[in-house]
């Protein structure tokens, strides 16, 4: 029985994989930009309690986007990344030298021992903005150069999502990455949202895919 149902969903995969590469070769034909567009997945809920939800993931993808600038709260300077150490923090009083930082960095890590100081400088600009660094994905012990290059390269193969609103909208590859890639990135997401949900498909009203510059294209689920 157990087999049967397994196969099942492989099937519907496998079909679903199909539907989204179809998607981003009718996505193809639009007119070529002077620059790599991002693809976009957008996951349309339903039935689901955003309010309620505190759904922050870090999911790892099989195929990497791209390097993400990265800024640690630490101890002491690490040759590895930038870094903001406790005696900056002072720099960071006013709105706009918290924007400009939010802004620069795709990614926040930061030392445990300095955490609850990063939590009261910088809180308010980086929850909202969803980069505050996270136990999942982002706060390390020890800050040596192994545990910093392992990390980079962890933050590097994954993506942070925050449900925040009844549509969720990930950057999961860029127009110069292949179909496939983008389809096994677009799958690893999808289904890692469906595990996160109370109603798994149910909560899941249809999944869009889009560059920058274009239309979204529906996929259906069902």
């Amino acid at each position: 029985m157990f087999a049967a149902h397994n196969m099942g969903d492989t099937i519907k995969m496998a079909e679903l994989k199909e539907q989204i590469e179809k998607a981003l070769a009718e996505l193809r034909k639009e007119k070529e930009r002077k620059f790599d567009q991002t693809v976009d997945l957008i996951v349309n809920l339903q039935k689901f309690d955003v309010k309620k939800a505190n759904t922050n993931l870090a999911i790892s993808i099989p195929h990497k986007i791209r390097d993400k600038k990265m800024c640690a709260f630490l101890d002491a300077r690490n040759k590895n990344v930038d870094t903001i150490i406790k005696e900056d923090f002072k720099d960071y009083k006013d709105k706009k030298s918290l924007k400009n930082l939010v802004n620069k960095y795709d990614f926040f890590i930061a030392q445990a021992s300095v955490m609850p100081a990063v939590a009261t400088t910088f809180g308010r600009v980086l929850g909202p903005a969803g980069k505050m660094p996270s136990p999942q994905l982002g706060i390390i012990i020890n800050a040596d150069d192994k545990v910093i290059n392992e990390l980079k390269e962890k933050v590097n193969n994954s993506v942070r999502i925050k449900i925040k609103e009844a549509s969720i909208k990930v950057p999961i590859g860029k127009v110069s990455m292949k179909n496939e890639d983008v389809a096994e990135n677009i799958l690893v997401v999808y289904n890692h949202i469906l595990k996160e949900l109370p109603k798994n498909k149910d909560n899941i009203k249809n999944i869009e895919v889009k560059f920058t510059m274009t239309k979204p294209i529906k996929i259906k689920i069902r």
